[in-house]
């Protein structure tokens, strides 16, 4: 199909999408002012004054569209998207390209994080027509919104040519228009369809051939997945971890080590103020894209903090508070939710905010600057650009050695160091923060969060989990019991989606195994009845990624693979493992496994723990049944403690201080006693006393 539609729009696709070094100077003067001035969106206000008569994907936008039978111009991007901004500035903010816009088409511009759902069905087309997708997306669609084309970035010049050719077509021969249409929006229907296999088996040899494969395509000498750019992909990191606790396989671990030891000296990491950029350009995550998303560091704390948990790595547990003083200082609402990101640039250029010249180096810290460029790889013609992004590339012990001095007193240097150059940057112009509030990844907040506290029993952790749950469950459900996706100005909007939902449940799931409290798993419970009610496909076993209450687009998509976030679907067929093993329900233990069933064949192909890791978790809790760890007693809350400071893999924490209607806990209170079962399918072992008694008993 790719070929025919790059047949039909070869005018249209020469111009490639190669990404400029500088944006135009023509800057916004705020003498337009367009339809988004109303919107609430940080990126959708980013345009609300460009010439471009910009709208929001809204049903008056649709039906005006119809009404004038005019191509609809659908730009999607972001608040912290660097090349969102770069075409901005060269396109939407010049009046030339605005005049052909506003006179030919309805320009709409959404935000992606508001509207996965949309983002998905264009980007699904991009990746059809031109066999890669990126953000800004722009494509152009028929007045029922159908795509007819789809690309990313373009200079001025190139987007004005394809404006020009759309604008052709449809004067002189409308039925190519219609043609495409028609075949890529087939396409949009066609990838959704996952045939089940015909044979369905959980097997270790399977297990360990999928992991196989995966940990081929690690870089073990520089961590990460052995491509360009590099993600951080926390999910795969995860199901490492998980594969080792089973396996013990020294090539998981040193995966997962080498990977979080080298992302924490890159330049991925702001060695200053804490938290990771959203992925490196480079294979040695060194430069970073500079974008600074909740997401990626809410995953990254989770991840750290199990990892922490095997080893207790002190440079796993300095990036945990740094990186939770970087989301606490930058990203938190007065009322306990999280901001969504951090942008790339400041001051109209990627990255200005974070790098440093040897001069400002060299005058700030005197004495000790010879040191610390030592340490932080600095050189006078800069390691980037003519500028300096500062990482590690040495031990702490080399450059000790090369400098004749203790470990300790580099550390004190360039910690005090780190102080000096912290309080100057802190006086440059900050990079834009996208205030909306975002379900989801509060949700993965959430998790992350708790997780460190159980790794570092930092009890303040676990006080800012409980504080946004309340704000979500407070300020982002419904009266009927729904959810919504986001918060911004008091107000919640938009229905939210699969992934806000399943992202909750595992959060309330993960807080009640860090306190007890059986009302966080009756809101699970209730939330994932209501995933089932109304996001249920009569077709297969896996969710819609959209409720049955939203407004129908032209393909109700599902989502499967697992990204820079794990699929939705893949998440909720977790979070119904875990509850029907809790609630001793059948049937979502059923489901789950179903869903699973349905992604078999996803899981077998070539470089599937990379795109699925998120499915092979629960596969191997499938090869690998879960524990079910019951503690019941008066202490039962200290020892689920000390408990939850192992990493326990795929295991299940569950208990409470008194007689507990939860089934597996029912009969297991003895009054005087706190005793540890340690269960498996619903059948349990004879109960313990101790914590390592118990741990004893896991066995893998």
């Amino acid at each position: 199909m790719r070929y025919i539609l790059l047949t039909i729009f070869s005018c249209l696709f020469g111009a490639a999408c190669t990404q400029q070094n500088q944006a135009s100077t023509h800057k916004a003067d705020h003498q337009y002012t367009n339809e988004l001035v109303h919107e609430t969106s940080p990126y959708l206000l980013q345009h609300a004054h460009n010439p471009v008569n910009w709208r929001a994907w809204n049903d008056e936008t649709l039906a005006l569209a119809k009404k004038e039978n005019k191509l609809i111009i659908i730009s999607i991007g972001y608040a912290a998207c660097h090349w969102c901004h770069v075409m901005e500035h060269e396109s939407f903010e010049d009046e030339e390209v605005a005049q052909l816009m506003n006179t030919h088409f309805i320009p709409v511009k959404i935000d992606r994080e508001e509207r996965p759902d949309i983002d998905d069905i264009y980007m699904t087309a991009c990746n059809i027509i031109l066999g890669r997708g990126g953000w800004p997306l722009n494509a152009i669609a028929l007045p029922d919104t159908r795509p007819v084309f789809a690309g990313t970035y373009y200079p001025k010049d190139q987007w004005m040519n394809i404006l020009q050719q759309m604008i052709k077509l449809k004067e002189e021969n409308p039925q190519k228009l219609e043609d495409a249409a028609t075949s890529i929006t087939e396409g949009i229907k066609a990838s959704d369809v996952i045939e089940t296999p015909s044979n369905v088996a959980y097997d270790r040899s399977i297990l360990d051939d999928i992991m196989d494969d995966y940990l081929s395509s690690i870089d073990y000498k520089n961590g990460g997945n052995d491509r360009t750019p590099r993600f951080p992909l926390p999910n795969n990191f995860e199901l490492a971890m998980k594969y080792h606790w089973l396996s013990n396989s020294d090539k998981s671990k040193e995966a997962v080590d080498i990977t979080l030891t080298q992302m924490a000296y890159g330049g991925i990491y702001d060695q200053l103020g804490g938290g990771f950029a959203r992925y490196s350009v480079d294979g040695v995550w060194k430069v970073p894209h500079f974008e600074k998303m909740l997401y990626d560091n809410s995953q990254l704390l989770g991840l750290y903090a199990d990892a922490y948990k095997v080893d207790k790595n002190p440079l796993y547990k300095r990036v945990i508070e740094e990186t939770v003083g970087f989301c606490n200082r930058e990203l938190l609402h007065t009322d306990g939710a999280y901001y969504s990101s951090l942008d790339a640039d400041s001051e109209g250029e990627e990255g200005k905010f974070y790098v440093w010249n040897t001069k400002e180096i060299d005058s700030l810290l005197g004495a000790d600057a010879k040191i610390y460029k030592s340490y932080y790889s600095i050189t006078p013609r800069g390691n980037w650009e003519h500028t300096n992004i500062l990482h590690i590339t040495k031990t702490p012990e080399e450059v000790a050695r090369l400098n004749k001095i203790s470990v300790d007193n580099l550390q004190q240097i360039v910690s005090s160091c780190n102080e000096k150059l912290f309080a100057e940057r802190s006086k440059r112009e900050r990079p834009g923060t996208d205030d909306k509030i975002l379900c989801s990844w509060n949700a993965l907040m959430i998790d992350g969060l708790l997780r460190c506290h159980e790794a570092t029993g930092d009890k303040s952790y676990y006080d800012s989990a409980i504080k946004t749950t309340r704000f979500i469950l407070s300020e982002m459900k419904s009266e009927e019991g729904g959810l919504y996706r986001n918060y911004k100005n008091g107000k919640a909007s938009i229905n939210a989606f699969l992934d806000d939902y399943a992202l909750l449940i595992n959060a309330l799931i993960k807080l009640y195994q860090n306190d007890f409290d059986p009302a966080w798993l009756q809101e699970a419970k209730s939330l994932s009845e209501y995933v089932i009610e109304n996001f249920s496909n009569e077709n297969q076993e896996l969710f819609y990624y959209t409720s049955k209450k939203d407004s129908p687009l032209i393909v109700r998509k599902t989502e499967f693979a697992d990204k820079e976030i794990p699929a939705s679907n893949s998440i909720m067929a977790n979070n119904l493992y875990q509850l029907g093993s809790l609630y001793y329900k059948k049937e979502w233990s059923d489901l789950a496994e179903q869903m699973l069933g349905r992604m078999q064949d996803q899981l077998t192909q070539e470089s599937a723990g990379s795109y699925y890791s998120n499915w092979i978790q629960l596969y191997l809790s499938m090869v690998q049944p879960a524990y079910e760890i019951a503690v019941v007693g008066e202490n039962a809350k200290a020892i689920r403690k000390e408990l939850s400071s192992y990493y326990l893999g795929n295991s299940i924490l569950l208990g409470d201080t008194k007689e507990s209607e939860l089934p597996l806990l029912k009969g297991k209170y003895m009054e005087g006693e706190t005793m540890i079962y340690v269960c498996q399918n619903k059948t349990c072992k004879l109960p313990v006393t101790n914590v390592s008694k118990a741990l004893k008993l896991i066995e893998r």
